[in-house]
């Protein structure tokens, strides 16, 4: 419990702090100034003023003791007060004008301070007194003024005016933002006769102005009437151009089309050729190709077999030649040997026919009796019938007979030496044709 009541206490302490403190604190907000009268509030000397019995606090907080201090805020921000006075000019024409001041306190604390002690409680009645401060000086300066100034040059009124009640406005601690004469008005007239020449001037200038206007639009709009006429005839001109080129387009994109479409014929027709000497003409090519390189291959080979036979040929009749020739001289050598040998056995028989004929003779008959049987035969081939009478050996008696008729055996033996030893019939012996007589025999035969 003690805890508990010390816990409420602080909190009531704390609360009381704060509620204290928010009596106690003033913050002054930017668009106004607080204004601190009481015990102890002094503020600082400020130039062009004594020590004030107040304190000016601006943009900031203070503290305030509750019941010997108070603090009054002082609006610092804008303010508008509408004007409007009746006035005359040098020329003694009645005028009214209207316009709008907009003012406000000033920042500095002069401005403040000195606007504290005359508005601090009567910050409302700031628009009328300001009203009556700007009436009395408008009025004393549009009576210096004449109207055309009025009317002409509203700068130099507004100028003046803000000049004249610039040491009034500081003494209050206002400050004009600005001032403008919106309007005046003349009960006689005045500002509107002043005018009228003006504006007769002006609206027969306008008539002036407008009359031209009117010519000038009326040639001009001849002009243009002439210059539609032309663009007009520009355009048909430009419209037929334009056919006539659009026709000529037309006719070369035919052209175009038809150039196009033969050139996909040749196109094609290229493709075509290409096609066909591709599957075509190059093999049907490749194959006389082949065709032709095996024609010439065949005939190559046929010439180097016929070259290779001729060569064979060649080389065999030269071979043959050779041996033809080797041939010949071993015939001719065997025949001249054989000559020789002859020669030779010619001399041997003659010789031993020269010494011993007999001899010889018997030797030759016994080598040449085949001959000799046949040259005894021959007796017989004029016999037309022969008559055997004793059989075989009537037969050899007969040829023994025939055989040595005569000595007709011995010259036969002769003839054939003399013809196989090539004899000419001299030494007594009968030449190689010499034909052996015939004799018709009768020989007996048998019945």
């Amino acid at each position: 419990m003690p805890l508990i009541a010390a816990a409420v206490a602080v909190v009531v302490a704390i609360i009381v702090l704060i509620v204290l403190f928010k009596m106690v604190w003033r913050v002054a907000e930017p668009n106004e100034a607080l204004i601190i009268s009481g015990l102890g509030a002094r503020s600082k000397p400020i130039d062009g003023l004594d020590s004030l019995g107040f304190k000016i606090i601006t943009g900031k907080g203070t503290s305030v003791l509750p019941g010997f201090q108070v603090a009054r805020r002082l609006r610092l921000d804008s303010r508008a007060a509408n004007l409007e006075v009746n006035c005359v000019t040098q020329q003694g024409i009645p005028v009214k004008v209207r316009g709008v001041v907009i003012y406000k306190v000033g920042d500095d604390f002069v401005s403040i301070a000195n606007a504290a002690r005359r508005f601090l409680e009567q910050q409302g009645s700031m628009d009328g007194a300001i009203h009556e401060l700007f009436t009395g000086h408008l009025r004393s300066i549009i009576g210096n003024l004449t109207v055309e100034d009025l009317i002409l040059n509203r700068e130099r009124l507004t100028s003046e005016t803000r000049s004249s009640a610039a040491d009034e406005m500081s003494k209050l601690g206002l400050v004009v933002d600005s001032l403008q004469i919106q309007e005046i008005d003349d009960e006689t007239d005045y500002i509107a006769n002043l005018g009228r020449p003006h504006a007769a001037r002006v609206a027969a200038a306008a008539r002036i102005a407008e009359a031209e206007r009117d010519q000038e639009a009326t040639q001009r709009e001849q002009e243009a009437m002439r210059e539609n006429a032309a663009v007009i005839r520009d355009t048909e001109i430009k419209k037929a151009e334009y056919e006539g080129q659009v026709s000529q387009a037309a006719q070369q994109a035919r052209q175009e089309v038809i150039l196009k479409e033969t050139r996909n014929a040749e196109l094609e027709a290229e493709r075509t050729e290409k096609r066909l000497e591709s599957e075509v003409r190059k093999p049907a090519d490749a194959r006389a190709y082949e065709q032709v390189k095996l024609a010439e291959a065949a005939r190559e080979q046929r010439i180097a077999q016929a070259q290779a036979a001729a060569t064979e040929i060649q080389l065999k009749a030269q071979r043959e030649a050779e041996a033809t020739r080797l041939l010949g001289e071993a015939q001719a050598d065997a025949t001249r040997q054989k000559g020789l040998a002859e020669a030779e056995a010619i001399k041997a028989r003659a010789d031993a026919l020269a010494r011993n004929t007999d001899a010889v003779i018997a030797q030759q008959l016994a080598e040449q009796w085949p001959q000799i049987v046949e040259a005894g035969a021959q007796v017989f081939g004029n016999v037309d019938n022969m008559v055997v009478l004793n059989g075989a050996e009537g037969i050899e008696d007969m040829l023994a007979k025939a055989l040595t008729l005569g000595g007709t055996g011995l010259g036969v033996a002769r003839q054939l030496l003399a013809g196989m030893n090539g004899s000419n019939g001299q030494n007594g012996t009968a030449p190689a044709n010499a034909q052996i007589p015939t004799v018709p025999v009768e020989v007996p035969t048998e019945k």
